[in-house]
């Protein structure tokens, strides 16, 4: 995969794919479920969610004032949603994940490209408390990997080349670092984005050489 110059409709297909693949599990999901606590420290099925749902609508409604998606604005934004039904948060969800493609196509920088990147880890973490197999793989995984090799360019990770199942050529992320060699990666897709994400590890098989798996986390 070579750099490419931006698809801005591509966030906007990945929250689509995310919104068809995602809602038919949550709504048909026990509601004990949603307290089972997520990979995102402190943070249950249901805050990962309403966090989601929060961002998205932002913006949806151009609500990205100084300071939005920090640490504190995003906890601010799930104890805001804490007495809502979760109904109502699936439904506000569903809403971002329906609308914000176009939204995110509005900025010409590329700014809030990778926030739908980021929508479908969060997805992966649900699924992945939920105990679905898959959980961060599935079909939103071929528009998410351009995403992925964006996110790794703008956190400054190490060139690497990744060898994945069903693709013929690596996926290449990260960015080259003078008198250091190509980093390689042989692994599935769900692997790699653990990898990237910080996401664990345990039960998971790769082999990576010429970088540390913490030089590769593109969440700080």
């Amino acid at each position: 995969m070579s750099e490419q110059a931006r698809d801005p409709e591509l966030p906007g297909r990945l929250l689509l794919t995310e919104r068809d693949a995602l809602l038919p599990l949550l709504r048909n999901t026990p509601e004990e479920h949603f307290a089972l606590r997520t990979a995102c420290p402190g943070w249950t099925a249901r805050d990962v969610l309403a966090h989601c749902a929060a961002a998205l609508v932002r913006i949806v409604e151009g609500r990205l004032e100084e300071g939005v998606f920090s640490p504190g604005s995003n906890a601010a934004d799930v104890a805001e949603r804490a007495d809502w039904s979760l109904a109502r948060v699936l439904d506000e969800l569903e809403r971002g994940f329906t609308e914000a493609g176009p939204a995110i196509a509005a900025h010409e920088d590329g700014s809030l490209d990778t926030v739908a990147l980021g929508e479908w880890v969060h997805a992966g973490d649900v699924r992945e408390a939920f105990g679905v197999p898959g959980a961060y793989a599935g079909a939103g995984a071929t528009p998410a990997l351009p995403l992925l090799a964006v996110a790794s360019r703008r956190r400054d990770t190490p060139l690497l080349h990744a060898t994945l199942p069903g693709h013929p050529e690596p996926v290449v992320l990260g960015d080259p670092v003078e008198g250091r060699p190509t980093a390689r990666l042989t692994a599935d897709t769900s692997t790699l984005i653990r990898l990237y994400s910080g996401r664990p590890l345990v039960g998971t098989r790769y082999d990576l050489v010429g970088a540390e798996e913490h030089e590769l986390v593109i969440y700080r």
